[in-house]
């Protein structure tokens, strides 16, 4: 066995003190409980100059789609696709948006991927 296996990391008083688990603790916490608020909120985006609307929810499901009359031209059914398809990315890239920018303001930018948090 090698020398000082077993035994905590050097300088760590062999293990994490509790102030340190209570503060992860409460970040865990509070990123749930932020996660769960973007679930819930609404984002809004629309395109062809306002003639399609899209809203999506922070899990990304399409909740509201509006599209004016003036949009619908039977002669031209791909731009109206297009247009629907615009709006909803553009709704889920403003939740997307907004979930990093939360998340990055809890953490101060700590890269936290590969703690499971």
């Amino acid at each position: 066995m090698a020398k000082g296996y077993g035994r905590g990391m050097p300088g760590m008083g062999g293990g994490m003190n509790m102030n340190m688990i209570k503060q992860a603790q409460k970040m865990q916490q509070d990123m749930l409980r932020m996660q769960q608020e973007l679930q819930e909120k609404e984002y809004q985006a629309a395109s062809g100059g306002g003639v399609v609307s899209a809203t999506v929810n922070g899990k990304h499901e399409l909740k509201n789609l509006v599209i004016d009359p003036e949009a619908v031209d039977p002669d031209d059914v791909e731009m109206l696709q297009d247009m629907i398809v615009a709006a909803v990315n553009e709704a889920m890239r403003a939740a997307d948006a907004d979930a990093a920018n939360t998340m990055q303001s809890l953490t101060g930018g700590l890269n936290l991927g590969g703690l499971g948090l």
